[in-house]
């Protein structure tokens, strides 16, 4: 699955993916009732089959149903998606990065998740100097 690829989805695939994402596996069922606003049964079927033709989803069969799951981890689609965004929205910059989500009002960091992306912090310096 090429980069130009992932950023190649309509709103329904997008749904279905982040939808196999969190429920693991589904059959087409399960994707349909946990849809918004839901297309037909074989509307999801056959966005399932484009999705297996472009790579995102492959299926197996359980007996009559055929369950379909993301063909990439969800840590691996999130960072190319991430650095996506990154790239597109804010010039490679880590730090713009962090100064967008601690200006977001909703942002609150627990004494704990400071102290986590302290260490996180250091620990990119350490491995930034043995470069």
């Amino acid at each position: 699955m090429s980069r130009n690829q992932l950023h190649q989805l309509s709103r329904r695939e997008r749904q279905i993916v982040d939808i196999l994402y969190r429920q693991g596996e589904a059959a087409v069922a399960e994707v349909l009732r946990a849809i918004p606003d839901p297309p037909s049964y074989s509307t999801v079927r056959a966005l399932l089959a484009v999705l297996e033709e472009k790579g995102y989803v492959r299926h197996r069969r359980q007996g009559r149903l055929y369950l379909y799951s993301p063909t990439v981890s969800r840590t691996q689609a999130s960072r190319t998606a991430l650095k996506h965004v990154v790239n597109t929205f804010f010039d490679d910059s880590v730090e713009d990065v962090v100064a967008a989500l601690m200006s977001l009002k909703s942002t609150r960091i627990s004494a704990e998740e400071y102290e986590r992306l302290s260490q996180l912090i250091k620990a990119g310096r350490k491995k930034g100097k043995k470069r």
